[in-house]
């Protein structure tokens, strides 16, 4: 079993007209969530909706950096 854990550069957009997941130019995930930045329901969105988009279970998805920023580091 492979357990090389793979890291990625998101930017979230909170408040959104709708939720989508996109690549910018310059290389880095744009997360777009209809949720609002407050008691962390942007981040369980956000959890939520990159989990449906590359396939993993929910709890395998790990905020490393910036769990109050809008630029954060993920792993899974």
């Amino acid at each position: 079993m492979n357990d090389s854990k793979q890291t990625f550069n998101i930017r979230v957009i909170p408040r959104a007209r709708k939720n989508e997941v996109s690549l910018d130019e310059n290389g880095v995930l744009r997360v777009h969530t209809t949720a609002a930045p407050s008691d962390g329901d942007a981040n369980v969105a956000v959890i939520k909706m990159l989990a449906e988009h590359f396939n993993v279970p929910k709890s395998s998805i790990k905020i490393i950096r910036g769990i109050t920023s809008r630029n954060k580091v993920i792993q899974f």
